[in-house]
């Protein structure tokens, strides 16, 4: 504030009658006049007036500012009409910030971050703001934030030391509670007939104490179990694994009374069932090239235990060598054929002639084992044109072809898949410009499942079922060519590997199976069928009961159908006598753990800066300009502060001394001096 004169006459016109006013006093006082010093008060009093004393002000106008209104987007503002809650106060609050003089509101919605939750105080810090203009931030959100810092940001502490608001708007009427089902540990993987031990909780948020609850489980088509459980403890379930491959179980836990969202009572947990350490049996009849693919190929799998047999001497050999001097184990034909027959998942004979080297009985052994179950891989070369050949056994009631004695070919020809084969999860998708082969055998009888040709569109690699074991021949003894990369080579590698994985019966090489998944809110239903018939139409069950039927269509072999599934739970998809499960994948789990619309997470940051918790189901606060260092919040009302400068080159007036005073003071010293005079 400054100080400034505006004289009404000149200004030395006033200063020569101020002197003579005070020359006069002086004189009066000194010949004893009295009431001469009053009467001279009062003149003075007129001339100060006419002197025009005035004070100066600077004109302070709004600096023009910046805040930031961010709405929360994330999953859990789905929750009952948390969304249509935020939308109208969002536009009630812009609506306010448009008649403020000099702010400007920034709206930013934020998403929910995959696999992160909420962030909105990140948000805060990357929103793009001029340098030294923010006035503080409305957040409009369900309080359940995922990055809410120790103190406030930086960006909330003005220049002048201030303290900017932040306003937090809540989407609800009050505190609200959730229960929510956790999965604290569950084994990835799991033995076939044996049990996963999965750990649940069951946790009341918002909730006073513990209460019981009721979890049912699910699994496949089996009934539902039920059973109870006590929430704030972790509890075991165990679970048998029945079959390989994923099994879906699905936990739910029954609802609390007035919980803000049942979204978070259930889980689906996915658990894959792998076999023990798979027993593979190889016998080789003599040494040959082949079998080192095999070996190679067997090894390298971590999950094989593999026992290689290779027949040196026949039991009919006479090389007239002492018994002493041979370095050979005789073979375990009675311990591998009769006693531990049954612990093996896999017989592979490669390039065998039994030349009695096994019994008969042990023989039936091999095919009795194929019956109940098991698999049996058979590589055949010209010892199946010779004596002893194994389709002259009690072999050949499980094999899948018969060669005559002229049923060796020999000359080059190229490898090719048949039309089954092109669609049969063994060969499908395998590249066919291979390599030559230069032997093969041309059966004379042949059945079962025809995936690969040879010389003159002969049968090559036949699979079979034989009651409940599964028979794969392959008619030449030449498959190693490829791994020297004869002609180009060839998938030698995955094709045994496919092959020795169809025969013990892996899940994800079955020529007939219903597959489906859930990616992105949609349901993907695959059927392979390789050859048989398919009914073209699937029935689709929701997590709630609703059935629909579904029309597949065929495209290069393979069935196909899409249908939207948002629900969260497991999903079943029935077609001839399969049934499959998929279950869709919680891209952000963290946003699922607490439904709550809750103060709690955020309204230590919003009092920490002065500003104000509201819960807006009912009513949002109109937004108001408020002075630097006022309350911010009031019973209906959010502040934020304004800021002021002087606008150059314009000031205020204000007279310091008004006409009326001026007039009473001389008024009261002529009174006053009248008064002296008179006594």
């Amino acid at each position: 504030m400054m100080f400034d004169l505006s004289p009404m006459l000149l200004v030395w016109l006033l200063a020569t009658l101020a002197i003579l006013t005070v020359a006069g006093a002086i004189y009066g006082a000194l010949r004893g006049a009295r009431g001469m010093l009053w009467r001279a008060l009062a003149v003075l009093a007129l001339l100060g007036w006419l002197s025009g004393p005035r004070s100066l002000h600077p004109v302070l106008r709004p600096v023009p500012q910046d805040a930031l209104l961010v709405v929360d987007r994330s999953a859990s503002m789905q929750v009952g009409h948390r969304t249509a809650i935020a939308d109208h106060a969002a536009e009630q609050i812009m609506q306010d910030a448009a008649h403020l003089p000099g702010l400007t509101l920034h709206r930013v919605d934020v998403p929910g971050g995959t696999g992160h939750g909420t962030r909105l105080f990140e948000a805060l810090d990357h929103a793009d703001l001029p340098q030294g203009r923010f006035a503080g931030a409305i957040v409009v959100t369900d309080g359940m934030d995922h990055d809410v810092p120790p103190r406030l940001p930086p960006r909330f502490h003005g220049a002048n030391g201030q303290t900017l608001p932040l306003h937090l708007l809540l989407t609800a009427h009050g505190e609200e509670q959730d229960r929510r089902l956790r999965i604290l540990s569950t084994p990835p993987y799991a033995i076939v007939g044996q049990n996963a031990t999965i750990r649940v909780q069951v946790d009341d948020l918002g909730a006073p104490s513990a209460s019981d609850a009721i979890l049912t489980i699910r699994s496949g088509d089996a009934p539902p179990q039920t059973r109870p459980i006590q929430t704030g403890t972790p509890q075991d379930i165990t679970l048998p694994v029945q079959h390989p491959g994923e099994t879906l179980v699905g936990l739910s836990v029954s609802p609390l009374a007035g919980e803000a969202s049942t979204e978070n009572n259930s889980e689906v947990v996915r658990i894959r069932g792998v076999r023990d350490r798979l027993r593979v049996l190889l016998v080789s009849g003599v040494p040959n090239q082949g079998e080192r693919v095999w070996r190679r190929l067997l090894k390298a799998d971590p999950s094989v235990d593999l026992v290689h047999f290779t027949i040196l001497r026949s039991p009919n050999t006479d090389d007239g060598t002492p018994l002493s001097d041979l370095a050979l184990i005789p073979f375990p034909i009675r311990e591998l054929f009769q006693e531990k027959i049954r612990s093996f998942d896999l017989i592979i004979l490669d390039g065998f002639r039994n030349s009695n080297i096994l019994p008969d009985e042990y023989l039936t052994n091999i095919a009795d084992y194929v019956r109940n179950g098991g698999g049996l891989l058979v590589t055949a070369g010209p010892e199946f044109t010779q004596d002893g050949t194994l389709q002259d056994t009690s072999l050949a009631q499980v094999l899948p072809a018969h060669v005559g004695t002229d049923g060796i070919v020999t000359r080059a020809f190229r490898p090719a898949l048949t039309d089954l084969g092109r669609t049969h999860p063994v060969t499908a998708g395998l590249t066919e410009d291979w390599g030559p082969w230069y032997r093969a055998l041309r059966p004379d009888q042949s059945h079962g499942e025809d995936l690969m040709h040879g010389p003159d569109g002969a049968p090559l690699l036949l699979l079979d079922r034989v009651d409940r074991g599964r028979v794969a021949m392959l008619l030449s003894d030449q498959l190693w060519l490829w791994s020297r990369d004869e002609g180009g080579g060839g998938p030698q590698a995955e094709l045994l590997r496919r092959l020795s994985h169809w025969l013990m019966k892996e899940p994800d090489l079955e020529e007939n199976r219903l597959t489906a998944r859930i990616e992105n809110g949609q349901l993907e239903i695959e059927r392979h069928a390789a050859g048989q018939p398919v009914s073209p139409e699937a029935f689709v069950t929701a997590p709630d009961g609703k059935r629909q039927p579904l029309t597949l269509t065929r495209t290069n072999g393979v069935w196909h159908a899409t249908a939207p599934a948002t629900m969260p739970g497991i999903w079943s998809v029935r077609q001839d006598s399969l049934v499959a499960f998929a279950s869709p994948v919680s891209h952000d789990p963290i946003e699922r753990q607490d439904l709550r619309a809750t103060a709690t997470v955020m309204g230590a940051s919003a009092k920490a800066s002065g500003g104000s918790v509201s819960w807006i189901a009912d009513h949002t606060p109109h937004l108001r300009q408020v002075p630097t260092g006022s309350a911010m919040s009031g019973s209906d009302w959010m502040g934020l502060p304004v800021t002021t400068a002087a606008v150059a080159g314009e000031t205020r007036t204000k007279d310091l001394v008004p006409a009326w005073a001026a007039l009473l003071a001389a008024l009261i010293f002529l009174a006053i001096g009248w008064w002296r005079e008179g006594h």
